[in-house]
């Protein structure tokens, strides 16, 4: 048996909720919904009469797609193997998934996947130049050390 490599499932589940926000905006343009409607009415401007919120779900969610399935000038680049970039992207994308009514389980994966993430990083794995391969020995980093 071999190892669990962690930020292969981070990726596989936030394309999944990257889908999911993309198809949820739709939705959202023809039925506008905030989640928390039940407890204000203040949010209301943000999806309708002019669709913000459902916009930035929109976008949120083809970045996501672009990133974790890397477009051919994203892919080994600095900023696509970076963990720590995802850790500080995907929270935001959430956050606006949580906002929308037909987005709240992309919300949820989306954190699945930052826990998971984190897991990965804190056992020093790395995302390779290529994706959806195994590094090799010489690309492998120790973990961060919590020792002062």
């Amino acid at each position: 048996m071999g190892r669990l490599i962690k930020n292969h499932l981070a990726r596989l589940i936030v394309l999944t909720a990257a889908a999911y926000q993309v198809a949820a905006a739709i939705e959202g343009f023809f039925w506008p919904k905030i989640f928390w409607d039940f407890l204000t009415s203040n949010l209301d401007g943000a999806v309708k009469p002019v669709p913000v919120l459902q916009i930035i779900n929109l976008v949120c969610g083809l970045f996501g797609l672009a990133y974790e399935w890397p477009l051919g000038f994203v892919a080994g680049s600095s900023i696509h193997r970076s963990i720590e970039a995802r850790l500080i992207i995907f929270p935001l994308s959430a956050l606006a998934a949580a906002l929308l009514y037909q987005a709240t389980n992309a919300a949820l994966y989306y954190l699945i996947a930052e826990v998971i993430y984190f897991w990965a990083y804190s056992e020093g794995e790395i995302v390779c130049k290529e994706a959806w391969t195994l590094p090799t020995r010489a690309e492998r980093r120790e973990p961060p050390s919590l020792r002062v």
